[in-house]
């Protein structure tokens, strides 16, 4: 009978609870309704018992020690330094990393890795509060301050706190397909899946943090009317604003002009669509670039690759 699949998620002191938790509950989803689960998923710890979480819920963990098929290190704020000082952990880090069949962290998990020299020459993702002190601190490393979930060769990094779920349901669609995963994803209640080249900090997210901005309904619209005209006249009339009030008060609400937002709203959205297998000249069309030239131009300008180049490299299996 084959063995499940080990899965070591290591926890400390201070970490960040769903960095442990979300993993955990989307590998355990995957072992409903099977005769055998696929996954056996330890929590662990560089001493063992229970430790306490930054919400104050502790978790029971084993030592750690043996041989997992997938490693991922949580978290934290609180804690963190004290994780990547622990020699204990940083020798089985180092003695169970290059044996395991994949591994990697979830948000600030990844300073802990980098600590125990687990990252040098990867590209990596972080919480984005962290990048640059993980670039500053860890120069044999590459941040990439831009994506929800990094894989590079068998190390996979995600970002901050809910992005590890987006990663380990990328990681179950590896091992068991995107059916389950989307399944999992399904049960979850979760708006969508998210891909990880997809920003930690999409338009919409980003003016719904700045609290004052009066454009939030705005920009909802534009978002679902992206192959209707989005130049300054059309959006302030919609607003009820002149274009000159228009053009200043968006500007200052959204740190972006209207012509540079309205350009970051179409390529998020031409992402997602290359990533489905669609025509450019329709993706085009749906996204309000008119053509499959003007799209090209457009993508790689913002992303340094053709769109061509990026589909092959996301297209959905």
């Amino acid at each position: 009978m084959t063995k499940p699949h080990r899965i070591a998620i290591v926890a400390y002191e201070g970490c960040q609870l769903l960095d442990v938790t979300g993993p955990a509950a989307v590998f355990g989803a995957a072992n409903e309704g099977r005769v055998r689960p696929f996954y056996d998923v330890a929590i662990v710890s560089p001493d063992g018992g229970a430790v306490v979480s930054n919400s104050g819920v502790a978790l029971h963990s084993r030592k750690v020690g043996g041989q997992p098929d997938t490693l991922l290190v949580a978290g934290g704020s609180r804690g963190l330094k004290a994780a990547m000082d622990h020699e204990g952990l940083r020798r089985w880090l180092r003695k169970a990393a290059p044996g395991a069949r994949r591994y990697g962290s979830v948000c600030t998990g990844a300073f802990v890795l980098a600590a125990a020299g687990l990252l040098d020459g990867k590209r990596v993702a972080t919480h984005w509060s962290s990048c640059d002190r993980l670039a500053e601190r860890f120069a044999g490393l590459e941040v990439d301050a831009d994506s929800l979930y990094v894989v590079d060769g068998k190390v996979w990094t995600s970002a901050g706190v809910t992005t590890g779920i987006d990663m380990a349901l990328a990681l179950v669609e590896a091992d068991l397909g995107a059916a389950l995963a989307n399944l999992i994803a399904r049960h979850f209640v979760l708006y969508a899946r998210r891909p990880g080249y997809q920003s930690q900090f999409s338009p919409m997210l980003q003016a719904q943090t700045a609290a004052e901005t009066p454009f939030v309904k705005l920009i909802d619209w534009m978002q679902a009317h992206l192959d209707q005209p989005l130049d300054v006249p059309a959006l302030a009339a919609r607003a009820g604003l002149s274009e000159r009030s228009f053009y200043r008060k968006f500007t200052e609400a959204t740190a972006k002009t209207p012509a540079h937002f309205v350009e970051s709203l179409r390529l998020d959205a031409a992402r997602t669509l290359l990533a489905e297998g669609l025509p450019l000249k329709a993706i085009a069309a749906k996204v309000g670039l008119r053509s499959s030239a003007r799209l090209g131009q457009a993508f790689e300008r913002r992303f340094g690759m053709a769109p061509s180049l990026f589909r092959e490299m996301h297209a959905a299996a």
